[in-house]
């Protein structure tokens, strides 16, 4: 099948995945005139939710289908769905897949988030089912992390890890901020990556999703349900905790961090996880690991905002800024990054961008 560009997709893609649908409607009880949008993610990815029978013991009576062009990763979700199985964490189980052009039918976790059910919980100052919910999300991913195996999934390596970061200098520094990056900023940056680099790969490494956070994970049965892992790693052991607790759209005081980052690593420790045995060391290491993902993060909400037109991530930068300096300011080898950021952020409010 010839389908057209990303640039192209939407109205002709969404006939395609409805014909699609069509050719296996009788074997799943598929209604596609049902067909709805379910939601969309800061990629080219877009769900839909449809009228459907799933597999016995799957009990919802819708099913989603996925739009996924390529070079989406409907190939790796579907390795890593079955990964994730074998390891006891509740994902969607792919129905029927076309990897050519990027469509799937995969079950329904239903509607019921993470992200809402913790906003929720924040609101009504609800520690204790936010806690719950924490704690079933921790002890999957150490399931998750319990089956690690190396030379599965890509390696989160030096390269990958730098190349995420640079998108901090391009798309923050240079396109949001049009400031240039000069030689003294790009050497305090080289120094900056590479201490983060290195504690990164000084960690031990398990399996790693990359986006296990509140907007990813559904209440379900049994909790939680976990999605978009498509983009899954081997990497650093810290990675998905700290991607948990320090999102990009709910910040914890740090007694409630505190209390679930404890809980993971004890934990851990009792189920045979290679965690650093003193709580500091791990804490440090979850506090730099964060870091790096805040840096790539100020980058990749700019570029998704400049180039693919999503301007919403943009309302979240100064939660990641704030993430970024309360960490650099705590390390003395950090604190010239600290420093930098105070900079930026004031050249962000003289150019009219409040933080």
């Amino acid at each position: 099948m010839t389908l057209p560009s990303t640039q192209d997709f939407t109205d002709t893609r969404l006939s395609l995945l409805k014909a699609w649908l069509q050719g296996h409607a009788a074997r799943h009880a598929l209604e596609p005139d049902t067909l709805v949008a379910a939601s969309s993610d800061a990629s080219f990815r877009r769900y839909f939710r449809l009228a459907g029978k799933a597999p016995q013991g799957d009990g919802a009576a819708t099913l989603i289908a996925v739009d996924a062009p390529p070079p989406e990763k409907c190939r790796e979700f579907a390795q890593i769905a079955q990964l994730l199985e074998a390891a006891g964490v509740h994902v969607p189980r792919v129905l029927e897949v076309d990897f050519d052009a990027g469509f799937m039918l995969v079950t329904d976790l239903g509607t019921a988030s993470y992200l809402g059910a913790l906003t929720d919980a924040q609101a009504a100052g609800d520690t204790r089912a936010a806690r719950t919910l924490m704690r079933d999300a921790l002890d999957a991913l150490i399931r998750w992390q319990l089956s690690s195996r190396e030379d599965v999934l890509p390696p989160f390596d030096e390269a990958f890890l730098h190349r995420e970061m640079e998108l901090m200098p391009e798309w923050f520094i240079g396109r949001h901020l049009g400031r240039e990056v000069d030689a003294a900023t790009r050497a305090l940056l080289d120094r900056t990556f590479a201490l983060l680099i290195a504690s990164a790969r000084a960690q031990p490494q398990s399996f790693m999703l990359r986006d296990f956070m509140p907007r990813n994970l559904m209440i379900a049965e049994p909790n939680p349900g976990v999605l978009d892992f498509q983009d899954a790693v081997y990497g650093p052991i810290t990675y998905d905790v700290v991607s948990l607790l320090r999102d990009a759209f709910l910040s914890w005081d740090e007694e409630f961090e505190l209390d679930c980052f404890v809980y993971y690593w004890e934990r851990a420790k009792k189920a045979g996880l290679p965690v650093d045995a003193d709580f500091g060391e791990f804490y440090r290491q979850l506090e730099w690991m964060g870091l790096q993902r805040h840096i790539k993060v100020l980058g990749l909400f700019c570029r998704i905002n400049y180039r693919d037109g999503k301007t919403h991530y943009m309302n979240d930068l100064p939660r990641f800024i704030g993430y970024a300096r309360k960490v650099a300011e705590r390390y003395a080898p950090l604190r010239a990054f600290a420093k930098l950021l105070d900079d930026l952020e004031g050249r962000a409010q003289e150019i009219g961008y409040t933080f």
